[in-house]
């Protein structure tokens, strides 16, 4: 809306909303705020909005260090051979790599909007209606994962290189169950109890996220009767990356924070791979196959030593991230880097120092396998995601925009960029397209089972003991509608790669000419989802 425009409603209507015409009296800080002019707050709240963003920009950063050490985990198995009685020792990881897409790395990557959900939904604690911001945030980032991410990762790979899918069960699998979710979903909202959702009907919502699990791991394993008869190709079942760097640049790693929203020149770039396990310290980027899921006895020494010397210098460690929070050039600086670029960099860190300074406080992720560091990752986001919730309140009172569109819109592509980080990352350093796609699918699915389905547990919960009353949907008929626009253009976007697997070879990459018009196409596709959904919600359909 124009600046001008706001100033004369602002002159003419006083202290009153300027669409909903009903006084705002909320603030967030102080009550002084209400002084000011709708639109001055408002500018003000989008600009915190934008920066509560990039504060998760940068958790995010952490809690992939963490998710690495957890996934990195092995364990020593001794086996005795019954006919000459010796002991054969090996070490094997403790995460299957399947159930470790859809639990650490899908779960965590939607924690920023399941962390919203469950805020919105103690807030309506005790209230006949559920509030509608959760789920327009979790229904928008399955469109934006599913669409603008998909559209990154086709063209991240360089020109002429593709990456396929190597496992097509498992995909299919979790293809499939991220497709019932949102007909789950509409299945509640319009036909068993239209408008209303009732405690057994939230308990199924959160236990299909257990069945989910199962049939993918039976799917992986190939269990028989359980699992589609695909045979997996290319990917090993155990591999790792090298590391790329340095045991000491690891070690003090803060500042590729400041890197992660940045696109690098350098083709060895400090990017952070959560999706693996790391065997040594040697350079480059392959990849390093270890049969049957074992580790070398020296290798798993070698890894040993590194961990009680990373254990004996934690303290040391944990000091250095707040130096380093301060610290504004890197000191590895790019040698062809111009004035401007540099300057901007620095900008960027002076924004970040905050932020940095406040996530100094998780602890190294050298300890205890990493989950010390991963759990109070989860809290910072957790607090981000509460102020997010805050924001978007005001925002909603001071302009009169309808809370559900900018749930869809605004809200969840800023919660979503862990998941655009992540499947990036895949897309960069996989040799397939496995966990960059996994990634989108499972987040789709953990944001229904999970997201939705633990908010619907907690309030259907607490209304049938204290009121025995079932639960009724705030905006359910707008929710319904953006879940038919999503099914049907999730339909093309599926489609789409299916066709670049039947005529390209891959899902991902390929001649630059393609990639771009797939990346534009499912763009569009977003667009699509984004306009109906507004103009629904605004009754001009």
């Amino acid at each position: 809306m124009d600046p001008i425009y706001l100033r004369l409603l602002n002159g003419v209507a006083g202290n009153y909303n300027i669409l909903g015409h009903e006084k705002c009296e909320s603030y967030l800080f102080f009550g002084a705020e209400r002084a000011l002019g709708y639109g001055v707050r408002a500018s003000l709240y989008f600009i915190g909005l934008a920066y509560c963003f990039i504060g998760l920009s940068a958790i995010t950063c952490r809690f992939f260090r963490s998710m690495e050490n957890v996934v990195k985990q092995t364990r020593k198995v001794v086996e005795r051979d019954p006919n000459t009685n010796l002991e054969s020792i090996r070490y094997e990881k403790v995460w299957n790599y399947t159930i470790a897409d859809i639990t650490l790395l899908a779960f965590g990557t939607s924690f920023p909007q399941i962390s919203l959900a469950i805020i919105d939904a103690f807030q309506n604690l005790g209230q006949m209606y559920a509030g509608g911001l959760g789920p327009g945030t979790l229904v928008g980032s399955a469109a934006f994962d599913l669409f603008p991410i998909h559209a990154v990762c086709v063209i991240i790979p360089k020109a002429g290189e593709m990456k396929k899918i190597s496992d097509i069960g498992v995909w299919l699998v979790e293809l499939f169950w991220s497709f019932w979710a949102y007909i789950w979903l509409y299945i509640i909202l319009e036909v068993w109890t239209p408008n209303i959702v009732t405690l057994w009907e939230a308990l199924l919502t959160v236990l299909q996220f257990g069945f989910l699990l199962i049939h993918a791991y039976a799917q992986d394993k190939r269990w028989p009767y359980l699992s589609l008869p695909f045979a997996r190709s290319e990917r090993p079942e155990e591999w790792v990356p090298e590391e790329a760097e340095s045991y000491k640049k690891i070690i003090n790693s803060w500042d590729e924070c400041s890197e992660i929203l940045q696109v690098s020149e350098d083709e060895n770039r400090n990017i952070v791979d959560i999706f693996s396990i790391h065997s040594n310290l040697q350079t480059g980027n392959g990849y390093q196959n270890v049969a049957n899921g074992e580790i070398a006895e020296s290798s798993h020494e070698h890894i040993q030593k590194l961990i009680k010397f990373e254990e004996s210098h934690v303290l040391s460690v944990w000091k250095q991230h707040f130096v380093d929070a301060f610290r504004l050039e890197n000191p590895e600086s790019r040698k062809l880097e111009n004035a401007s670029r540099r300057f901007s960099r620095i900008l960027w860190q002076l924004l970040l120092i905050p932020w940095r300074f406040l996530f100094a406080f998780v602890p190294p992720y050298q300890i205890a396998h990493g989950w010390i560091a991963f759990i109070c990752s989860l809290i910072f986001i957790s607090g981000i995601a509460y102020a997010v919730t805050k924001l978007t309140d005001l925002i909603s009172c001071t302009t009169g925009i309808n809370s559900y569109v900018i749930a869809f819109t605004a809200l969840a592509g800023g919660t979503s960029w862990p998941d655009l980080v992540a499947s990036k990352i895949a897309a960069e350093r996989q040799t397939t397209a496995d966990s960059a796609i996994a990634n989108i699918i499972c987040s789709n699915s953990v944001n229904i089972y999970v997201g939705i389905g633990i908010p619907w547990l907690i309030d259907t919960a607490y209304n049938f003991i204290a009121f025995r009353e079932p639960l009724r949907m705030e905006n359910a008929a707008d929710l319904s509608f953006s879940l038919l626009v999503f099914f049907s253009t999730s339909v093309g976007c599926i489609g789409v790669l299916v066709l670049r697997r039947l005529t390209l070879g891959a899902e991902l990459g390929g001649p630059r000419f393609w990639a771009w018009m797939t990346c534009i196409y499912l763009m569009f596709l977003w667009l699509i989802f984004v306009v109906l959904s507004s103009l629904r919600v605004s009754g001009l359909i």
